[in-house]
């Protein structure tokens, strides 16, 4: 597994799943192999996710803009529209959400012409429930640890008061 760095998967690939409270956060599972497909968006269920499935990047495209999601997991290798395809929409279209690319081949020449593209965190395939949990679990900690560090102080008022301008 490979993050921009380093993740390392710290339970063994036989540990069972663990539930642990999420806030249902709403995850994107896009592969284009269909039994790939199932059991990954089996095993973030049953971590306890909402997860919807795309099977290729055109449906993906199609889903995010007809709903909110925290996470997009991602296979390369698609037809119609690819992973790195996918990535750069989501940017032209100033989408702020973290891609986990899960893939059989890196897609070394684009990423090197286009670093911008480079996903949160790269999924060697085969890879295990585990890391591909683990790498969810880091990916969205994460994320809700920079919105948390942008969101405005516990005390900033709720309605705009009386006297505050209106852009």
């Amino acid at each position: 597994m490979k993050e921009n760095g380093s993740l390392q998967a710290d339970a063994p690939a036989s540990a069972p799943f663990q539930r642990e409270p999420n806030l249902r956060q709403r995850i994107l599972v896009v592969e284009d192999d269909a039994t790939i497909r199932q059991l990954n968006t089996g095993a973030l269920a049953c971590s306890g996710y909402q997860v919807d499935a795309a099977e290729d990047g055109e449906a993906a495209w199609d889903a995010l803009q007809r709903n909110n999601y925290d996470l997009v997991v991602t296979e390369n290798q698609m037809p119609k529209v690819t992973g790195v395809e996918l990535i750069k929409k989501l940017q032209d279209a100033r989408m702020i959400l973290p891609v986990i690319m899960a893939t059989g081949t890196l897609p070394d020449e684009e990423f090197a012409h286009y670093p911008c593209l480079q996903p949160a965190v790269t999924l060697l395939k085969p890879y295990t429930f585990a890391e591909l949990l683990n790498a969810v679990k880091e990916v969205l900690r994460a994320t809700s640890d920079a919105l948390q560090e942008i969101a405005p102080p516990p005390n900033w008022p709720v309605e705009p008061l009386a006297n505050h301008f209106r852009l």
